[in-house]
């Protein structure tokens, strides 16, 4: 099972977050690290709030992924057609 550091750095990555807010990576990563401190279970649970915040935070900032279906390909191709006829 992966530590919290690991899932709070993977979940960095895969936003592309950590140029957009680098301080803000940083203190998830941190309270991650506490989080798998030895510390008590209240300590952890306010952590754990806190990092879930952070979180919401730097999804917040995540760049919106441009997905295409097929549909959308299909239209690509058919737009891309029209143009190579009109330019003939």
């Amino acid at each position: 099972m992966a530590t919290n550091v690991e899932a709070t750095s993977a979940e960095i990555a895969q936003l592309h977050v950590e140029d957009r807010s680098p301080g803000l990576a940083q203190l998830a990563l941190t309270l991650a690290r506490l989080l798998d401190g030895e510390d008590g279970a209240t300590a952890k649970a306010n952590v754990g709030r806190e990092l879930r915040a952070v979180m919401v935070e730097l999804r917040k900032l995540a760049p919106v992924a441009a997905e295409t279906d097929r549909v959308d390909e299909l239209a690509k191709k058919r737009q891309d057609g029209r143009i190579r006829a009109r330019r003939a």
